[in-house]
This record gives C-alpha cells, sequence and structure tokens, in this order.
C-alpha cells in the first residue's frame, strides 16, 4: 500500500547502511522527483513511470550517491527498446506489468504477470541488474525465477490478501526463493 511521506522519512532514517531504503515514486518532472527525495531522504528512488529523455542524467547530477532505478512496464516488444534506452542512466531496471498507456495508469500492484520471455530478454540485454516483478506470488516465483534469472524478485500484492500482508504466503514465497530459510 502507499506510505505517506512523513513515515517514510522514519523508515529511512531508522536502516542503517549499506541495506537500500526506496522512494517509489510516480512523478515525472524533474523538480517534483529531487524536492520528493530531499524530503524523504531514501538512498533510492524507483521510478514507476517513464520520464522524458535526459531526466535520469539531471537527476544523477542533482542527487549524487543515490541510486535510481527504472520501473519497465512490460507490455509487449517496445519494453526491451525502452529498457535499452535507460539502462546506460539507471543503476537498476525492475520488470512489472503495470500499464502507462490506459487512462488511468497502471504503475505496478496490478498483480498480473507478463511475457516472462521479454523479461529474459532484456535481462539479457542490459548490462545493469534486473528485478522482476509483477503477479509473482508462492505459485509462481520459482519458475518465473528460473525462466528470467533475475537480479532479484520484488513481490507485493502475490503475499497479500485483502490489501494486507498475509503471513503464510510471504512464508511459503520465501521458502521457494530461500530454501531452507521460509
Amino acid at each position: 500500500g502507499v506510505i505517506d511521506e512523513a513515515q517514510i522519512v522514519q523508515i529511512a532514517a531508522a536502516v542503517p547502511p549499506p541495506v537500500a531504503t526506496f522512494l517509489l515514486t510516480s512523478k515525472t518532472d524533474l523538480a517534483e522527483i529531487i524536492a520528493q527525495q530531499r524530503r524523504c531522504r531514501t538512498n533510492t528512488i524507483q521510478l514507476c513511470d517513464r520520464l522524458k529523455r535526459g531526466t535520469h542524467r539531471d537527476l544523477r547530477a542533482a542527487l549524487p550517491g543515490v541510486s535510481i532505478v527504472q520501473v519497465i512496464h512490460v507490455n509487449g516488444e517496445e519494453a526491451i527498446a525502452e529498457a535499452l534506452e535507460v539502462a546506460p542512466e539507471v543503476d537498476a531496471i525492475l520488470l512489472d506489468s503495470g500499464n502507462q498507456n490506459l487512462p488511468v495508469k497502471q504503475l505496478g500492484g496490478t498483480g498480473r504477470t507478463h511475457d516472462w520471455s521479454l523479461s529474459r530478454r532484456i535481462r539479457e540485454a542490459v548490462e545493469v541488474p534486473v528485478f522482476l516483478a509483477g503477479g509473482l506470488n508462492p505459485a509462481n516465483a520459482a519458475e518465473a525465477f528460473r525462466q528470467v534469472r533475475p537480479f532479484g524478485l520484488d513481490v507485493c500484492s502475490g503475499v497479500r490478501s485483502g490489501g494486507v500482508l498475509n503471513n503464510t504466503k510471504l512464508r511459503d514465497f520465501m521458502a521457494l526463493v530461500l530454501p531452507g530459510k521460509g
């Protein structure tokens, strides 16, 4: 769910380095993203929407030391070109199943999977770490990992019930991705 900025500040302050603290933002305006990161004081920004060409470079110049993760919504072959374009400007890519082209954008948390063969092609084509998200759950996480071989998995709706974290689903998910530690 959505976490307000005051709580983000508290969480980020409590997490010791080198653990990454993420600000997920749907903002696309450079000044707004910079201001939000400075308020929240995270060490990583996850950009959930597309940015104009050059914005990643400007973000890096304005926020040295802050890692940038760009979400690519895998809706077809065009996602490969999008990933190749942004990869040199970011620290990592997260592949998700949203849809920015709808009248009301879907920028994550849809519970839907996408074509993992496209995700695999993206992972093979770029030189930054690739995280896989999008409809992952205890029933499909191992297969998703086997097919894509991402740097890591990102899960949200797949371990929730009624919008609340489900400890059983989370434990089952972790048992699949970290055998012996679930």
